[in-house]
């Protein structure tokens, strides 16, 4: 039996890199290569290791992955989410308690076994989810964001878990008692991280940083997240809370992003110690011998499980589709449900046998995680396309809050306007643009928190699924001129394209993507303009190298304009075909001419003047294709036609024609 730390280490990770090497060939998940490995390597299987030191690998782990999740979040961005955080967190684990308890009592077990259960069921894994949803660049979808905060919840829940299990078996606490004990204990927590965050953290990094140590840096972080997991500890509560209070009181400040930096490699390394050893802990002989069984009650915990948060997640005022996305992607146990059974075995609320299932059921459900999530999107579409035939599909597509949208008239009079799905960074930015520069606009968004809020503040803001017809409709794409999509849901931008081509064949569509990999996709299904993120990353980073080389500013725009033509028209060619004639544009077809956007000021000399009179293809050598004035556009004006303050000219001609024009539209001339 191999005794030593080190040896420990060297053997788990040989066989790790054996296992996930052939995993990677099949594309199997790495979770579950972790978790095989602790199977094969551990004292029910090869009998190599017998997980003596891995206990303290497998907390780190965990400490390590909660102060990231803390330093990743900010208490603003908590308190964004305190809907889904706190009354779906608590909802989704009463509801899957109750659930449990039905379950389990009808089979035999004593009820407060069956209560038991059900909080070990209830809780979900932090690290598989957000493993995979960050693989698909799906955190910040919307039900990944509802995901990451009923998770968050059920993190912090562990400490009155752990509090409450010892009164299912009648222990003689006084209840006044542990209440005024978690009230001092939680007073004592909030008062040293307030004292923390303002005085003792901004202290320790400030004088850190200044040595310019990155070793040093690194050390400091560890001992911080270590020294408040301990703190918390020591006073009967949960080493990963402390881990993720730290991280949140870092998150305030100027230096979270390097210590996020620094901890993450630690971070995974730890956290793959710890689905070894969670596979370690599994006796395979009873695994075989009882796997139909087990199967079935994988199966049975799945199920319930989705559909406890599938309810949930529809309560919140979801729409059915992210509700399904987010109830399965919460159908596993979770990693604290490991932490929790051992107190339960040492309450005798669970047999070795009953153990030994719920291990076992439990790594069968972590390991099929990857996979329901990746093929989720298709049975969401199966159920919403199967409710949509219904007579209430409708108000079960869209949510509780899509009574607005199925009730409200469209808005006949808005034409040639442009639609902004999704409110988030980007489509705040462009409908900031889109106000300032007077295009009538109207804004589509499934979160009904946000909705509410912006209806308040006077934004023409509609709550819906843009994957449907009808709310499409209803914002008018059939007479919109531009769709924008700012979703970072790579499935639904693509529905979103469809649809609206379908309806619309002359929209233009300017979509926002991740990566360059879903630039092929989007561009078959008929996207005109397809903005991928790292690619715009790298553009400003070769802004930036050419700054600090001291090239002219007007050098580096025609570079990076030729850049973004000849990238994205070579990206536009990998289908094969495109929507739009991309290969002509009026540098190359028409060398030494441009196109500007000029508006008549106040006071301009062209105010009140009409085309004939002004003459501009005479007097200033350019020519007025079209002008737009609020939200009509005439595409070919008349030479009697008659120019007011705030019409928008599109002018063809030369640049220095153009740079000379200008000024006449700015202000008074002779």
């Amino acid at each position: 039996m191999v005794s030593s730390l080190l040896a420990n280490v060297d053997v788990l990770l040989g066989f790790a890199i054996l296992i996930l090497t052939i995993f990677y060939r099949f594309q199997v998940p790495p979770v579950l290569g972790f978790l095989v490995t602790g199977m094969l390597i551990g004292p029910y299987g090869l009998g190599i290791l017998n997980g003596g030191h891995n206990e303290l690998n497998a907390d780190l782990g965990v400490i390590f992955l909660l102060f990231t999740i803390g330093v990743d979040l900010s208490l603003k961005e908590l308190w964004k989410m305190k809907k889904a955080l706190f009354l779906g967190g608590t909802l989704q684990i009463v509801l899957t308690t109750f659930l449990t308890l039905i379950v389990c009592s009808s089979l035999g077990f004593s009820s407060s076994t069956s209560v038991f259960l059900g909080f070990l069921i209830s809780l979900s894994s932090t690290a598989i989810v957000l493993k995979v949803l960050q693989d698909r660049n799906e955190v910040y979808t919307q039900h990944g964001k509802t995901s990451l905060a009923i998770l968050i919840f059920q993190d912090l829940a562990i400490v009155p878990l752990i509090l409450i299990t010892p009164l299912l078996v009648g222990d003689s606490l006084n209840f006044e008692g542990s209440l005024s004990t978690v009230f001092l204990k939680g007073s004592l927590i909030i008062l040293v991280f307030i004292l923390s965050a303002k005085f003792l953290i901004p202290w320790i990094f400030y004088h850190v940083g200044r040595t310019g140590n990155k070793e040093l840096f690194l050390v400091s972080v560890v001992f911080i997240c270590l020294s408040t997991a301990l703190f918390t500890s020591s006073i009967g509560l949960s080493l990963a809370l402390g881990a993720f209070l730290a991280g949140i009181v870092i998150s305030g400040s100027q230096y979270s992003q390097q210590a996020m930096g620094n901890i993450v490699p630690l971070r995974d390394m730890f956290m793959s110690f710890f689905f070894v050893s969670v596979g370690m802990l599994l006796n395979i002989g009873y695994l075989f011998d009882h796997l139909p069984i087990l199967i079935l009650a994988s199966f049975v915990l799945i199920f319930i499980k989705s559909i406890a948060g599938v309810t949930i997640t529809f309560l919140l005022g979801y729409p059915l589709r992210t509700a399904i996305l987010t109830g399965l992607a919460l159908s596993q146990v979770g990693e604290f449900s490991f932490v929790l059974s051992r107190l339960g075995v040492e309450y005798s609320l669970l047999t070795e046998e009953t153990y030994q299932a719920f291990l076992a059921v439990s790594i069968i459900t972590m390991g099929v995680t990857p996979f329901l999530i990746n093929s989720s999107y298709k049975p969401a579409d199966f159920f919403v396309t199967k409710v949509s035939g219904t007579t209430n599909g409708m108000k079960l597509i869209h949510g509780l809050y899509s009574e607005p949208i199925i009730e409200e008239q469209a808005e006949p009079e808005m034409k040639d306007h442009l639609i902004i799905v999704g409110f988030g960074f980007s489509g705040r930015t462009v409908s900031k643009a889109a106000k300032a520069a007077g295009i009538p606009y109207i804004i589509v968004e499934e979160n009904p928190e946000t909705v509410n809020q912006e209806k308040q503040k006077g934004e023409n803001i509609h709550y819906g699924d843009a994957t449907f017809e009808v709310v499409l409709e209803h914002a008018g794409v059939k007479s919109a001129r531009v769709l924008i999509i700012g979703v970072s849901d790579s499935t639904a931008t693509g529905k979103i394209v469809e649809t609206a081509k379908k309806l619309n064949p002359n929209i233009c569509i300017i979509a926002k993507v991740r990566n360059l990999q879903e630039m092929r996709h989007l561009s078959a299904l008929g996207a005109d303009e397809i903005i991928p993120e790292e690619y715009e990353t790298s553009v400003e980073i070769f802004v930036r190298v050419l700054e600090k080389y001291l090239v002219p500013r007007e050098n580096i725009e025609k570079l990076v304009n030729d850049v973004r033509a000849n990238g994205y028209r070579m990206m536009r060619k990998l289908s094969g075909t495109t929507c739009c004639d991309s290969e002509f544009s009026i540098k190359d077809g028409l060398p030494g001419v441009d196109i500007q956007i000029l508006k008549v000021g106040q006071g301009s000399s062209f105010d009140g003047k009409a085309l004939a009179d002004l003459d501009f293809r005479k007097n200033h050598g350019v020519t007025v294709l079209s002008i737009r004035r609020g939200s009509d556009v005439i595409y070919t004006p008349e030479g009697n036609f008659i120019l007011y303050a705030k019409d928008a000219c599109i002018i063809l001609g030369k640049p220095e024609d153009l740079c000379n024009i200008r000024r006449f539209f700015e202000s008074v001339h002779g």
